[in-house]
């Protein structure tokens, strides 16, 4: 079955997601980077030498999209690693009618479509493209609270789950960092004793606080989407960071006047973080941070090179967060680091 021992590397750390029978790399692979061309990789051959990269660093988690690139993100999965499928874990996700409705241009939504027959279409699909008799964890794709309520989609989960074709469900809230997904989440977890994956970073605590504990106390699982707060804890940028034209992260700059402005109240907090990276580098601050709950089951950032890879990947081998430090950094955040504005919680992905 997916991430069985035979997978596990000395410098990796797994960890169960609770609610399910899964055992996941608390390192995961969003394959969105190297799926689609949203972030600079283009070459598929450079995403294919990604995941399998990833998959020898110990990395077993690899969460994908039958929407991203219309089932592309899925198909190079399938190609990178068919070979080592009982070793992963692989979650996808449904929702967005991807058959009926084209791409559209900035990574706008599709409509969604919540029917239990529309359900078995998309997963039917996934499973061919994944090149896959099963998912192991299989997640509504930015659904509102509506849809966590439909009974009869969870009940044809649930029918899917009993005929092997899926092993866990849950849901990955967004697209856009929202105080509604609150009550998303709760619900995943309560109503429907559902995973849940929400944005989350030490620069944009907004979900975690209400939903973290929430999970604890009900033994479900969360993973973690952008801990490197759309790249500001990943230790590259400066006010003078730009990215071609079509690349995702451009969403940030839409004028000059709001990229100043996002830039330097997110680095002023980032220079603050720079006392705690003695035997870590700011970007292992931020996982070892995202995890720090019992519930967090994986994170995943965002990987486009061998660089952040690599960097990531070592996160398990560098010097642990202490308590103390954990304190400090809330502390900082509580104050909003000193500043008198907050633009950070606007993240998408």
């Amino acid at each position: 079955m997916g991430g069985d021992a035979a997978s596990y590397h000395a410098g990796m750390e797994y960890r169960q997601l609770l609610g399910t029978d899964l055992r996941v790399s608390a390192l995961g692979f969003g394959v969105w980077t190297v799926g689609t061309t949203w972030w600079g990789v283009k070459d598929e051959a450079l995403g294919l030498e990604l995941l399998r990269r990833a998959f020898d660093l110990g990395v077993t988690f690899f969460d994908t999209a039958d929407t991203y690139a219309s089932g592309a993100a899925e198909s190079i999965l399938a190609k990178a690693l068919r070979e080592k499928r009982d070793e992963l874990v692989i979650a996808t996700k449904f929702g967005y009618d991807i058959y009926n409705n084209p791409e559209r241009p900035g990574q706008q939504e599709r409509p969604h479509d919540w029917t239990p027959q529309y359900l078995r279409k998309a997963l039917e699909g996934s499973l061919r493209r994944l090149g896959t008799d099963r998912i192991d964890y299989y997640q509504l794709h930015n659904p509102r609270l509506d849809a966590i309520q439909k009974d009869d989609l969870w009940a044809e989960l649930e029918k899917a789950k009993i005929e092997g074709l899926i092993r866990a469900y849950g849901t990955a809230l967004g697209p856009a960092l929202n105080e509604r997904q609150i009550d998303e989440g709760v619900a995943s977890l309560r109503e429907r004793r559902a995973p849940t994956q929400i944005i989350y970073n030490l620069l944009e605590q907004v979900l975690g606080q209400a939903i973290l504990p929430v999970a604890e106390k009900e033994g479900v699982g969360v993973v973690a989407r952008v801990p490197h707060a759309s790249g500001l804890l990943e230790g590259y940028m400066t006010q003078d960071t730009t990215f071609e034209s079509g690349d995702h992260r451009n969403w940030r700059l839409t004028t000059n006047e709001r990229k100043k402005a996002w830039l330097e109240d997110g680095l002023k907090k980032v220079d603050m973080l720079q006392r705690f990276l003695d035997g870590r580098t700011i970007g292992q601050l931020a996982i070892q941070w995202a995890l720090r709950s019992p519930a967090m089951a994986s994170v995943l950032p965002n990987i486009y090179d061998e660089a952040g890879l690599t960097n990531y990947a070592a996160t398990f081998d560098a010097r642990p967060l202490s308590d103390v430090e954990y304190a400090e950094i809330q502390q900082l955040y509580a104050e909003n680091f000193g500043l008198k504005t907050n633009l950070i919680g606007e993240t998408i992905r």
